[in-house]
């Protein structure tokens, strides 16, 4: 594994590693990526076994500009509302944390799609990721850089200590912005809908395109409505993929066992020794309401998402404070759910899932 920074000559230098295979982490506005082409095979399967990803759950293709989308899309397949609804929210918000379900050309490996008919694709607005896109003339899947279901990455060190040498370049552009990952977005439904809560807010789409649904189910294969032809089908032999990544149950999971509670009643048990708190914010920083103090024994063990109480904040810090609380042996973390809106959804989505069952 060799670190870089994300001067010039290094992003050539991981660009031409990438087109010739290597497997590359870079920083994305949202967590880092663990980038490979996504139209070499070989490539694609070295991202799921340096992870341990199971194959059933599909990457995310990620492209530095709208001509590359007809690379992967078949945008003839949609009907006119469906394409209608795509130009609006790729000019609009792309590009940004938004990854779009569309059906895919017949070039794009089963492999990148488990096995779907359909792909993953957005848009990153980090520039470094943009960069090394553009230079490498790839098409590039990334799910996150980590071990699958663990935190994921906000800072090359992350990387590095979860991956290690099953990564080839790992490209340190400092801490991610944005901080959870991308909204993923079904657009082959009628109301679009949200497989996963995420950096962009189900009000900032909504605002664009009218209403969407939120998915509850984790298993999702439904595709019937906003094609011209009908649904799309799965693959023969992957009947139950999932059609997005991150919608398994049990993910985004410190080492240390975690609970989710409510504001009152975090606030109203004492600490314990070995048991570490994450706040949503500071006690009269949250917008909705009245908020109680913190336990007057509140110790180093203690993280604030946001003082304020600012969404933004709160998404942009999460996983790197999980991965402070989780790094000093805690025998537990209990955390408290952010308001449930804008970006809290995604929040508390991430902390729904990192609950220990």
């Amino acid at each position: 594994m060799e670190l870089l920074s994300a001067s010039d000559g290094d992003l050539e230098k991981a660009a031409h590693a990438l087109a010739a295979g290597a497997l590359v982490a870079f920083p994305t506005e949202t967590v880092y990526g663990l980038g490979a082409d996504a139209f070499n095979s070989s490539a694609l399967a070295r991202i799921f076994e340096a992870k341990n990803r199971p194959r059933f759950d599909p990457l995310i293709i990620h492209i530095a500009d709208l001509a590359s989308l007809s690379r992967i899309v078949d945008t003839a397949a949609l009907n006119e509302i469906a394409g209608k609804r795509l130009s609006i929210l790729a000019e609009q918000l792309w590009p940004g944390p938004l990854t779009l379900i569309l059906p895919k050309k017949e070039e794009v490996p089963d492999l990148v799609t488990s096995g779907l008919a359909t792909a993953a694709v957005r848009f990153p607005s980090h520039p470094v990721a943009q960069k090394l896109i553009r230079l490498s003339g790839c098409a590039v899947a990334a799910p996150s850089a980590n071990r699958f279901g663990c935190l994921s990455p906000t800072r090359a060190s992350h990387v590095r200590e979860q991956l290690g040498e099953k990564v080839d370049f790992i490209i340190d552009g400092g801490r991610t912005q944005v901080g959870i990952e991308s909204t993923v977005l079904d657009l082959l439904h009628d109301p679009p809908r949200i497989l996963r809560p995420g950096g962009t807010s189900r009000e900032a789409i909504e605002k664009l395109i009218g209403p969407v649904e939120i998915s509850n189910s984790f298993l999702d294969n439904s595709h019937a409505s906003l094609l011209k032809s009908g649904p799309i089908p799965l693959s023969q032999g992957n009947e139950t993929a999932l059609v997005s990544p991150g919608q398994l149950k049990s993910h985004y999971a410190p080492r240390t066992p975690l609970i989710l509670c409510r504001r009152e009643e975090l606030v109203s048990q004492p600490e314990v020794p070995g048991e570490g708190r994450l706040y949503f914010s500071m006690p009269d920083g949250s917008p909705g309401g009245p908020r109680q103090p913190f336990p007057k024994n509140s110790t180093a063990r203690t993280r604030i998402l946001s003082e304020t109480g600012d969404l933004c904040e709160a998404a942009a810090n999460l996983f790197d404070m999980l991965h402070e609380l989780d790094s000093l042996g805690l025998s537990l973390i209990r955390a408290e759910e952010a308001p449930d809106y804008g970006l809290g959804e995604a929040i508390n989505d991430r902390l729904r899932r990192a609950e220990k069952s």
